[in-house]
């Protein structure tokens, strides 16, 4: 990956960008050490718990070869606590101007979040041109992602949302996806038991996914 972070370096280091949760500091470093072993250098850890920013230290702190970001960035104040944490992207389920300002002036990658063909305008107005497609089943999917190919073929989208290994495959097929977020390489059972393996494995697969 280039020296220079962007949202396009981020979403080209793997077919799968994992979507984290974690609810203990203790699971942050072996967690973050069991992606890295299957080649998974971009984690996205979620601020959807009281644990997210403590995670995020964590992982910058003992793990220095991973890229590790906040994800679940709302406002200008996530974005702030995120980079002092010590994120270095960021990813938001929507878009307002005044979040992509506020990534900006942190230099801090936001990777927006984006639903409809207004949102994506907006985020593109603003210098914003790889996004999040969330939720992407539930918005359409894959032929959402197809019609939009024609009006906004110069934007890169990262599914996130419904996305399995059933699907996954279907989805990076397509000329305007980059990479897929999941949800399923780090499955609760496996922080909860320890079993660092498990996730390794779930990350080595994802490189088979892209044809």
């Amino acid at each position: 990956m280039a020296a220079q972070i962007t949202a396009l370096s981020l979403m080209q280091d793997a077919p799968v960008i994992p979507v984290i949760v974690l609810h203990s500091t203790e699971h942050a470093v072996p967690m973050a050490e069991a992606l890295l072993a299957g080649g998974i250098h971009v984690l996205e850890v979620t601020l959807r718990t009281p644990q997210g920013l403590a995670c995020i230290e964590a992982i910058a702190k003992a793990v220095p070869q991973a890229i590790v970001g906040a994800g679940t960035v709302r406002n200008a104040a996530d974005a702030a606590a995120a980079a002092n944490a010590g994120a270095r992207f960021a990813v938001s389920p929507g878009y307002t101007s005044a979040l992509g300002q506020a990534c900006r002036k942190l230099n801090l990658p936001l990777l927006p979040g984006v639903a409809t063909s207004s949102e994506i305008m907006a985020a593109q107005e603003d210098g914003f041109g790889e996004l999040k497609f969330f939720p992407a089943v539930q918005s359409g999917g894959i032929q959402m992602l197809k019609a939009w190919q024609g009006p906004f073929g110069d934007v890169r989208f990262c599914p996130t949302g419904g996305i399995s290994p059933a699907n996954a495959a279907e989805f990076l097929a397509l000329s305007n996806v980059v990479c897929v977020g999941g949800s399923w390489l780090v499955p609760g059972s496996a922080l909860e038991n320890g079993h660092w393996s498990q996730i390794t494995d779930l990350a080595q697969a994802t490189h088979k996914l892209r044809a």
